[in-house]
């Protein structure tokens, strides 16, 4: 019995020593960029300006095309005061990144947003400050469902 519980106990010692990897300053650059990015996706399911704050970079912009297909841009204290009304209310959507592409200290990473009525894409401009990964840019395109 004790055998068949080793590959076990090995799996969850695996797992837990990745994750504690992924956080350290000294993780590959693939997962530290992956946290900041979850962090950023908790942010948005959960309503959560400080997961946001702590994400992004303060003076990044947001970028999109309005109706009228002109640009328009949000500045970080302007797209958080939309999250007032709604602050800590879970939202019902599958959040995913779907890829990562790094290079050196940058990085673009594609997250998709399944909403019930919408679905966002958002393209997401990455750097490595002072040790720290930042969404510095961030594009985002609105479909309806």
């Amino acid at each position: 019995m004790k055998l068949r519980t080793l590959p076990v106990s090995l799996a969850i010692c695996a797992l837990w020593a990745a994750a504690l990897i992924a956080q350290a300053p000294g993780g590959s650059a693939e997962s530290r960029v992956r946290a900041t990015v979850d962090t950023y996706l908790y942010g948005l399911q959960h309503n959560d300006v400080a997961s946001l704050r702590k994400a992004f970079w303060p003076e990044a912009r947001l970028f999109f095309l309005k109706k009228d297909k002109s640009l328009g841009q949000l500045t970080q204290a302007e797209w958080y005061k939309g999250f007032e009304a709604s602050a800590g209310k879970e939202e019902q959507g599958d959040l995913k990144i779907v890829a990562v592409d790094i290079t050196g200290p940058g990085a673009s990473v594609k997250v998709e947003e399944l909403y019930p009525g919408s679905k966002y894409t958002d393209y997401l401009s990455l750097l490595e400050i002072q040790g720290e990964w930042k969404i510095v840019g961030k594009i985002y395109v609105v479909e309806k469902r």
